[in-house]
This record gives structure tokens, sequence and C-alpha cells, in this order.
């Protein structure tokens, strides 16, 4: 097969080994993959893939079960699907161990599907089975342009949730507000305490889910309600911050970390399969969407990162095959 290598700086589209198939995974003909920030902080050394995983970067695709292993029982040869990889998308083939893998939905292209899992499985896990979000709860979604945004700002909409977000600039703020966010604030404004405090009439939001960090480890606290979760998912911002235990305490509030990569193949079956039972039919009847900035063939992938890089996107780029 071919694959992108990374040769020092570099990112080329070459020849590659064939991935060997494993009792209980599926082979997949990738038709398309999907760039995440992640991918370029494993470019850059900084994240290596969990043990055991591909080193070939990538952590999504959508394509055609092409092979079953051992044991396999929940797709056939031919199967057209997406899945959630630990590493691997950026190649023409792909194994994944079945319960990371999803039927595509009816109506969308490999394209759209590609830009599906991920996001919208880190979506899912962080504001509804970590942060626990109930009906009629709030939430504020920092880095509310990124795939992960779009994807939470949808959920959040379908499931009663009213969500107030952040992002770069006045024009990414209505386009989030499109989307379904019910108000959002430029994230180079000072603070976003007192805007938050006022969306929620000063009681405060239930769940914040931040890919910052330490920048913000203050005012996410200053925004929670009593018994409000905070859900860090990223370190953007820094991975050192000072905070008022106190306020943690006369809040009975609760900080949570989480990644999903690192997950086992037990977890990731989970989130999946909630994934499919809670998501999939409000994708497949258009109340949500995949949100796609740009598409570029595979082999302009420094393209793409670059586009990344520069922090202007709304939504998923996209690598077609």
């Amino acid at each position: 097969m071919k694959a992108i290598n990374q040769v020092d700086s570099k990112l080329l589209w070459q020849e590659h080994p064939d991935p060997d198939i494993k009792e209980g995974e599926v082979l997949i003909e990738v038709k398309a993959t999907a760039v995440n920030r992640a991918d370029l902080i494993q470019r850059s050394g900084n994240y290596p893939p969990p043990k055991g995983a591909s080193l070939i970067l990538g952590l999504e695709c959508a394509g055609v079960i092409k092979e079953v292993g051992k044991n396999t029982k929940s797709f056939k040869e031919g199967d057209e699907v997406c899945a959630l990889l630990s590493g691997g998308g950026y190649a023409e083939l792909v194994t994944v161990p079945e319960g990371q893998v999803l039927n595509k939905p009816k109506g969308l292209s490999f394209k759209e599907a590609a830009a599906l899992p991920e996001v919208f499985a880190t979506a899912y896990l962080n504001l509804y089975m970590e942060g626990e979000l109930k009906d009629n709860e709030t939430a504020l979604i920092h880095a509310g342009a990124s795939g992960v945004g779009t994807a939470a700002i949808q959920i959040c909409k379908v499931f009663n949730n009213p969500c107030f977000v952040t992002a770069g600039n006045e024009e990414k703020i209505a386009r989030c507000i499109d989307l379904g966010a019910s108000g959002g604030l430029v994230r180079s404004k000072q603070g976003f305490t007192d805007e938050v405090l006022k969306w929620t009439d000063q009681k405060g939001v239930n769940v914040i889910l931040d890919p910052v960090g330490a920048s913000y480890l203050e005012d996410n606290l200053n925004c929670l309600s009593m018994e409000g979760r905070l859900i860090i998912i990223g370190l953007m911002g820094g991975a050192q911050g000072n905070f008022n235990i106190g306020q943690l305490l006369m809040k009975r509030a609760r900080i949570s970390g989480s990644t999903l990569r690192a997950q086992s193949i037990e977890s990731k079956t989970k989130i999946m399969h909630n994934l499919e039972k809670d998501i999939w039919h409000f994708i497949e009847g258009k109340e949500i969407k995949p949100i796609i900035d740009a598409v570029f063939p595979i082999q302009e992938v420094e393209k793409a990162h670059e586009l990344i890089a520069g922090d202007q996107t709304f939504g998923k780029v996209v690598l077609e095959l």
C-alpha cells in the first residue's frame, strides 16, 4: 500500500508495508481521512502513539471493509464504514478493532463520514459520559469553531443543552450561533467570566469543555455552577496553572482530565456504541451534519497541516484518497 511517511520534517506519500490484520479486527480500504490537531503534535514529536498503535498519522477514516479477521461478528467484506483509530489513517489500508467501527451514515459521502469519528466521539464522551450533562443543563464550549467544538454545539442543540462558545473572531462566533450555540465571545477579549455569568443569570454553567488548559483555568472555575464539571481535553494554553481550591470546595465542583486516543479498546467500543445509538439517527436525519472547512488530496497533506496550524478553519479538514 501507499501511506504518508514522515521523512525528517517532510510528509511524503510513499510505499509502505500493508498492516497485518488481527483477530477481532477489520481491514479498511481508506477512501478519506481527516486531520486533527493531535496529528500536528505527534508530527512535532510531542504526542507519541499508544503502545502497539501504527506510527502512521491519522485518527479516523471512512472507507470499505476489504477483509475481516477471525471472530469478527459485526461486519463483512464490502461494508461502507467509518472508524475511530489509534493511528494509521493516512494510508490506503488500515486495521482497527471492530468495536471502533460504525456503518457509514446513510446519505453521507466518504469525505463527510471521515469527518465524524474523532470529533463526535470526543464531544459525546466528554459532555455526556464524563461530564454527565443532563436535560436543560448548560455548557461552555471553548474553541467552538474547531472540529470538536462544531460537533459539541450540534449535539448540545439536539439534546436540549443551551451552550455558550468562545472562538477566534466574530465571524466564527456568528457561525457557531448559526449551528446552534446560544451565545459566544471572541477569545481575545479580556476574560470570559462576566459574559458567561451574564448569559446564565449569574448561575454559572454546568459543564465546560476545554481544550485550552492552564490559561483558562481560573476563569473556568469562576464560570462553573454549583456542582459544575470542568472537562479538560487539551493543553493549548499551557499545562501549569493556579486556582483557588476553596472555590472548588464551596462549589462542590469537579475537574476531570480526558483523552480519547489512549483509552482501551473496550472503552472506545462503548463510546462508539453510544455514538451510534444516540447520535447516528440525528446525522441520517440531517439534524446534525459534519462541518468541513476544506478537502485536500492526501498527497497535499502538508497544505492541510498548514491550514490547521494557521487556526483559521471552521470545522474539519479532510484528506481524500
